[in-house]
């Protein structure tokens, strides 16, 4: 799986890099085909980082973002958003809801 990792007004150390990578690499478990990953961050003026991801998949976008002073935990909150909504793509075929139980006739013996 290829990563566009986009830096708003900071630059991208190949610490964050690697960092990103490896998280994403994490949600390739779900087996669920992903086409591609969109990472973008940015400095808020609060001195706080922003950090979001897009992941293309074949029945739509998965979009996560998370807002936090460390980058790093920013992105581990991105990469728990992701799982879950993997998870729930994955698993929701198996989830079907139950159909009503049909009625059975009894016969009265007359």
């Amino acid at each position: 799986m290829k990563v566009n990792i986009t830096g708003k007004n900071i630059d991208i150390t190949s610490a964050i890099r690697n960092h990103i990578e490896s998280k994403f690499k994490k949600l390739e478990k779900w087996q669920v085909d992903i086409i591609g990953c969109q990472a973008t961050f940015s400095e808020e003026p609060n001195k706080q980082m922003k950090f979001e991801a897009v992941i293309t998949v074949p029945k739509g976008k998965l979009v996560a973002s998370a807002l936090h002073e460390d980058l790093y935990a920013a992105v581990n909150e991105v990469e728990q958003k992701l799982e879950r909504q993997l998870n729930k793509l994955r698993h929701k075929p198996e989830a079907r809801r139950s159909e009503k139980p049909e009625l059975e006739e009894v016969e009265e013996a007359e």
